[in-house]
């Protein structure tokens, strides 16, 4: 087992890392979603369409919570649902036009944000914390943290 006070120091550095990035919700804010839908929204826009099971999975949601996000979506005239004629289970997501304007303008902030971020960082230490991230969110993942 690594050092208790290093252990320690990665807790606390991850809680203070998780308070700082709630603040992103102010940025999505303004184009007036809410934190799950800005994230829907991207994921979305990535994928151009999505099945709503994959969306879930991607963001770690149950199907009942995903089918409500989307559905406040569909209501807002973000998304639109296309339900698969041969089977009900499937349904893929697409953005709407207004859907992809948010998309962009969420793009665009995160873009700015963490480029301010990342210039904010030591020149000779970007490529450590970018590494860095990378093996946290991979040790994240082996232990089923984060899927």
């Amino acid at each position: 087992m690594g050092n208790l006070d290093d252990v320690k120091m990665l807790r606390e550095s991850i809680r203070v890392l998780e308070r700082r990035l709630g603040i992103l919700d102010e940025i999505h804010n303004c184009c007036g979603v809410t934190f799950a839908q800005c994230h829907a929204l991207v994921e979305i826009g990535r994928a151009g369409a999505i099945y709503l099971n994959k969306l879930a999975d991607i963001l770690g949601l149950d199907k009942s919570t995903m089918s409500r996000t989307i559905n406040n979506l569909v209501n807002s005239g973000m998304v639109f649902r296309d339900i698969d004629p041969e089977d009900r289970r499937f349904v893929t997501i697409k953005l709407t036009e207004k859907g992809n304007e948010s998309y962009q303008k969420i793009e665009t902030n995160m873009d700015e944000y963490f480029t301010q971020i990342y210039y904010s960082v030591p020149e000779e230490k970007r490529g450590q914390v970018v590494e860095s991230l990378q093996i946290l969110i991979n040790a994240l993942l082996e232990n089923h943290c984060c899927e």
